[in-house]
């Protein structure tokens, strides 16, 4: 089996694996409202620490798809610097997955702000290396990335938008999307690099 291929089975087994994890700590967690609080809310919470884990397992998924991106046609710009935001991206979700915030209603630390932004960048970072390597693949896939990357966006700015001025409205179910939109995006990347 190639490099290439062997990358692909293990990022996909860690997404799902990641994913499954991710929906059982949110059904240990009965007494706080995903519409409006984040999955990082129940990762706190969570006393069993899977969804930890699941944001370490994504990360580690992530980072196995480095090496297919490196190989992925002759190396210019624009491949360096989506390899480098997937980089970014597996990085930020190990932060995450190891640093937690502080539990729902205290007063944020150190360690729940490196959190945030750690998070914030990871979730950025995904859909520019979407973008960037949606010329590299074939038409149907390219489409969907970038559809998938205009979405990450834009969900990302209603999050914004909700944490400021919207008075954090619906910003659990708006991250819950945020979330599903990237998994998404990494899961066809995958596929596609496969």
């Amino acid at each position: 089996m190639p490099a290439t291929r062997v990358n692909g089975v293990l990022a996909l087994g860690g997404i799902a694996l990641a994913a499954l994890l991710a929906v059982v700590g949110h059904a240990g967690v009965t007494d706080l409202d995903p519409l409006r609080l984040t999955v990082s809310d129940y990762a706190v919470s969570d006393s069993g620490g899977m969804i930890h884990v699941a944001m370490l397992l994504l990360a580690a998924a992530s980072a196995v798809l480095v090496p297919a991106v490196r190989r992925l046609g002759p190396p210019d710009s624009r491949r360096h610097t989506a390899t480098a935001m997937l980089t970014v991206w597996a990085s930020g979700l190990l932060v995450s997955g190891l640093v937690p915030t502080n539990p729902p209603g205290t007063t944020m630390d150190t360690a729940a702000y490196v959190h945030r932004y750690a998070s914030v960048v990871a979730f950025l970072a995904l859909p520019v290396a979407g973008w960037l390597l949606a010329a590299r693949l074939p038409a149907g896939a390219r489409r969907w990335l970038r559809i998938l990357t205009v979405a990450s966006l834009v969900l990302a700015a209603a999050m914004a938008w909700s944490a400021y001025p919207g008075d954090r409205a619906l910003y659990g179910l708006i991250e819950r999307a945020l979330i599903l939109t990237e998994v998404t995006l990494l899961t066809l990347l995958t596929l596609s690099l496969s």
